[in-house]
């Protein structure tokens, strides 16, 4: 069956520009880290890819091991864009990554330009693509010179292989000195992808800052802490949850009894404001003008859907603030 997508896609999403750049992302973007790979089921993220860009949301993010297995996100995800978004390539931003380890021996992980140009090339089989518009170094790399790495993305850009560039996990020293080498080479940084929840702040410690002030945008990825920020933990650990999987990041060692009290306690707080306790968490990312975008996954459509009525409360009162800071900072 073919698809069409919704005639009314762009009349609910809002969108934010990018830093000082000429792009918009919408407020919720979708990220394919999980849900997407080979072990996965391709008519359940088939159709949570169709009500993603039927809701407005235009930017699909992937890396080159995103699955598992390895690859296989991206080979999916080319699937899909010729079955399905061949016609609207235009209308989307798509971004790969490149950083973690990818295949065997010295070449097939860190920042060297031998691998992140190797990676892409191998990105853009695996998706049939001429072009990502975004690239990142997915990790700062301990041993190749910053000037190696960050020429490398310029290299890209200059190729035509992608149309902007970002990085990942950066802390903002690092971040800092990465954006002057690019601007320095006429390939200004795009977008820095951080890990950001209300379970991880660590980019309040300057990092936003160093973003504000060099113009560069910002997409937190696992806003919800891997599904924690949600009410499936509120009374234990569900069979079809993250923490469930064998192949998940969120292990049940990293559910603990404080976690759970302030899960609970956000939750009451949520039901006040009527959301979810997952849309309260969006929505206080949200809150900061310096966040561009949220990265968001999702197991199935109904999880999307929910995530995305975030939109339609984004605003906090002072007073909702302060119990949400003190429900974090453990403070009675």
């Amino acid at each position: 069956m073919t698809y069409i997508p919704s005639a009314t896609r762009y009349q609910n999403m809002p969108y934010r520009r990018c830093g000082k750049s000429g792009i918009l992302l919408p407020a919720i973007s979708l990220g394919l880290w999980h849900n997407f790979g080979g072990v996965d089921v391709f008519e359940n993220y088939r159709k949570i890819l169709h009500l993603a860009f039927d809701s407005g949301i235009t930017h699909f993010d992937l890396a080159n091991n995103y699955g598992p297995p390895y690859g296989s996100a991206e080979e999916n995800f080319g699937q899909l864009l010729k079955k399905d978004f061949s016609a609207y390539r235009d209308e989307l931003i798509i971004s790969s990554k490149a950083g973690y380890d990818m295949w065997p021996g010295p070449y097939g992980n860190w920042g060297s330009k031998k691998y992140l140009v190797a990676s892409l090339d191998q990105s853009l089989k695996r998706m049939g693509l001429d072009y990502v518009d975004i690239f990142y170094h997915h990790r700062p790399d301990p041993e190749t010179p910053l000037e190696e790495t960050m020429s490398a993305l310029d290299l890209i850009v200059r190729q035509g292989k992608a149309l902007y560039v970002g990085i990942s996990n950066y802390k903002a020293d690092e971040a800092k000195k990465a954006i002057n080498i690019l601007k320095e080479l006429g390939t200004p940084c795009l977008i820095h992808q951080p890990k950001y929840s209300m379970f991880e702040r660590w980019v309040e410690g300057g990092l936003l800052d160093v973003l504000e002030e060099e113009g560069v945008g910002c997409i937190p990825f696992s806003p919800l802490a891997q599904g924690l920020l949600t009410n499936k933990y509120l009374n234990g650990i569900p069979q079809d949850s993250r923490a469930a999987k064998t192949t998940g990041h969120l292990q049940t060692s990293q559910i603990t009894e404080q976690n759970i009290a302030q899960v609970k306690q956000l939750n009451d707080l949520a039901v006040q404001r009527n959301q979810t306790l997952a849309q309260m968490a969006l929505a206080w990312l949200m809150k900061d003008p310096r966040v561009t975008s949220v990265l968001i996954g999702a197991s199935k459509p109904e999880q999307l859907a929910d995530s995305l009525k975030c939109l339609e409360n984004t605003s906090f009162t002072a007073d909702e603030l302060t119990q949400i800071e003190n429900i974090l900072q453990n403070k009675p």
